[in-house]
This record gives C-alpha cells, sequence and structure tokens, in this order.
C-alpha cells in the first residue's frame, strides 16, 4: 500500500476503515476497507480529517479482496442462486427457488485449507426456500496471491461447489397397513400425520388405501397406486420384526430393489426404502414407515422426503452415514431443521 493526498485519491482502493465520529451522534465507519474512492467521497474524507490516506498500490500477480471473492462466486454459485455484489470481499449466495441443497464437501474443505479465503453454508441433503441465505464466502486479507486464486479454480474445475436440486411436481399414494384399522377396531390415526407431511413438501397425496396384515394385500395396494400414476408410495405401520409384521415382504414383493431395511437414525431405525422400475425407465419410491412417525416431531422420514422430492436416487451409503447427528434429542420447543438432527 502507499500513502497518496486525499485529493489524488480517486479510483484508489481504501487499505482501511475511515471512521466518523459525531458525540452523541454516530461513530461508525463513513467507508470500508477495499471502497473504490470517488470525486464525491473527498469532501466527505476531508471532513473527517483525512489529509492523506493510504490506498492499495497494484502489484502484478496480486488480486484486490473483491476481484478475489467474485472467482470465489464463480465456483461456488450453482443454478437456482442469486449472488450479491462484492463488499469489503464479501459475497452471498441465497436461494432463487425451493429445493434441496447439495454441497460439494470435498472441494469446500479442499479450498478452506488453502487459508486466507471462507467458505462458509448452512448444512448439505436439507430443504431451502426461496430468499434463504444458502452461503457466504470471502478473502481475508485485502490483497492475495493470484497464484493462490487459480489453485481454487484447478481444485473446482467446472462443478459448482453448491447446487439447488429444485423440488419437483410429485403425486403419493398411502396404504395403512393393520388389521386393527381395516376393520375399524380402532381410529387410523397414521394416514392424517403422513398426509400432512408429503402436502407441506408440496406432494399432492392421491388418497389412501386400508390394508390388512396379509403381506400379498398390501403389495397389491402398492401396485394398484404405482399403477394409478403415484410417483411414490408411502406404507405406515408394520415395520417391525415381530413375525406378524408383514409390511417389510410387502415392500419387497412390489419393489425390484430395496435400499434399505433399518437406518441408524432415532426416531426411525425401522424405516425401509426400495424402487419399482416401471416400463418407461421410471423408478417409483416405496417408503416403509415405522410408528414411530406418527407421534414423533421428527424422524428419518423428515430426513428421506425432501431428497426424494427433489430427485435424488437414494442408496444404502446416504443412510448409513446419518449415524452422527442421527439421534433427536426430542426439544422441548423443536427447532429443525436448524438443529443437529441429520447433519
Amino acid at each position: 500500500m502507499k500513502l497518496i493526498r486525499t485529493e489524488d485519491a480517486v479510483g484508489s482502493v481504501l487499505c482501511h476503515d475511515i471512521t466518523q465520529i459525531i458525540p452523541g451522534v454516530v461513530k461508525d465507519a463513513v467507508f470500508r476497507k477495499g471502497h473504490v474512492v470517488t470525486e464525491a467521497d473527498i469532501p466527505v474524507l476531508l471532513s473527517v480529517g483525512k489529509e492523506h490516506l493510504y490506498v492499495w498500490e497494484k502489484q502484478e500477480g496480486m488480486l484486490h479482496e473483491n476481484d478475489a471473492a467474485e472467482i470465489l462466486r464463480q465456483v461456488c454459485q450453482g443454478s437456482y442462486m442469486k449472488a450479491s455484489e462484492p463488499k469489503e470481499g464479501k459475497i452471498e449466495l441465497t436461494a432463487e427457488v425451493d429445493g434441496l441443497l447439495k454441497i460439494d464437501r470435498e472441494k469446500l474443505n479442499a479450498v478452506n485449507a488453502l487459508g486466507q479465503m471462507v467458505l462458509a453454508s448452512r448444512h448439505g441433503n436439507f430443504p431451502v426456500k426461496k430468499g434463504d441465505r444458502i452461503a457466504g464466502m470471502r478473502v481475508v486479507p485485502l490483497v492475495i496471491e493470484e497464484e493462490k486464486m487459480n489453485r481454487v479454480k484447478e481444485i473446482c474445475g467446472t462443478d459448482p461447489v453448491f447446487r439447488i436440486l429444485p423440488f419437483r411436481k410429485m403425486k403419493a399414494g398411502i396404504v395403512t397397513t393393520g388389521s386393527e384399522v381395516y376393520r375399524g377396531r380402532i381410529e387410523d390415526k397414521f394416514t392424517p400425520v403422513v398426509k400432512a407431511k408429503l402436502e407441506e413438501q408440496g406432494i399432492e397425496v392421491l388418497g389412501n388405501t386400508l390394508s390388512d396384515d396379509k403381506a400379498e394385500m398390501t403389495a397389491e395396494a402398492i401396485r394398484e397406486w404405482i399403477s394409478r400414476g403415484a410417483d411414490m408410495v408411502v406404507c405406515t405401520g408394520g415395520m417391525s420384526v415381530d413375525p406378524d409384521d408383514r409390511t417389510p415382504l410387502a415392500v419387497r414383493n412390489a419393489s425390484d430393489e430395496v435400499i434399505t431395511y433399518g437406518a441408524p437414525v432415532l426416531p426411525g431405525a425401522m424405516f425401509m426404502l426400495a424402487y419399482k422400475k416401471k416400463e418407461d425407465g421410471r423408478e417409483i419410491p416405496i417408503l416403509g414407515l415405522p410408528g414411530c412417525v406418527m407421534y414423533a416431531r421428527r424422524t428419518i422420514f423428515d430426513l428421506a422426503l425432501p431428497r426424494i422430492a427433489a430427485g435424488e436416487r437414494l442408496c444404502a451409503e446416504d443412510f448409513y452415514m446419518l449415524g452422527e447427528g442421527g439421534l433427536c434429542l426430542n426439544c422441548e420447543v423443536c427447532t429443525y431443521p436448524n438443529c443437529g438432527f441429520g447433519k
């Protein structure tokens, strides 16, 4: 940096904050570090006693913080995101649609490991709404080596660090199992809960079918919903390993591939996910929900549903990686998803 007369500073970049103090009125920076001085700024700078300024002296191979932040934006910003203008070397990304946030964690960690720059975001694989802040990025010094920012480009390549998968328009059929409900001995308390969660995710519920405990009847109900255009089928109840709980067998019989029966998540350990492939090539997810979904505020269902609604094809690894963070603390005031559950 170099020291110059304030009157000669138009077009120069400030290397430090300029603070204005008016007793009882204000004590704040009138210009921040990194500000580009304009003709109109000169009288203001002189009024706060700044007859000389330290400004950035452009050097070969060095980038200003805002230029470096723009490089971070280029490697981070995916589709359906809006970027703020660079300010003091910082840019923020916000969502332009409701969807699922995906993060390339390997790239995120590699960039942060370089030092002198920061990528900070909310957790990936969680839903975001239009207008939500997704991530912030900045470089720490006022100037940074161009070589280091070129390294960022090499690490990140052409695919962005952050992506949003918009939620799809989906239709769901519900199969409510249990002879006690099928024969009208007790009221069905499970289906209304599932219906509310599906609709909260923007999924249209086509209806529900009651089934007794026979695996054949439940499997046929699943097939019927798929033939009627359901993009997913959700089965409730009968998911334990007890001999008279036949829903897992029904899901197996109605599907082509079982992804998981069980997940390291509490509540929700007996969750099941399978897929049925249609003639047109589409795969229909079939979910088996354990009883905890009926009474617990947040369960494995809340972790899996947004990813399915965003069109992700889940695999076994997606579930066994949920162990760390998979214990819901059942807080008196639920703040999900602004908590550690599932992260």
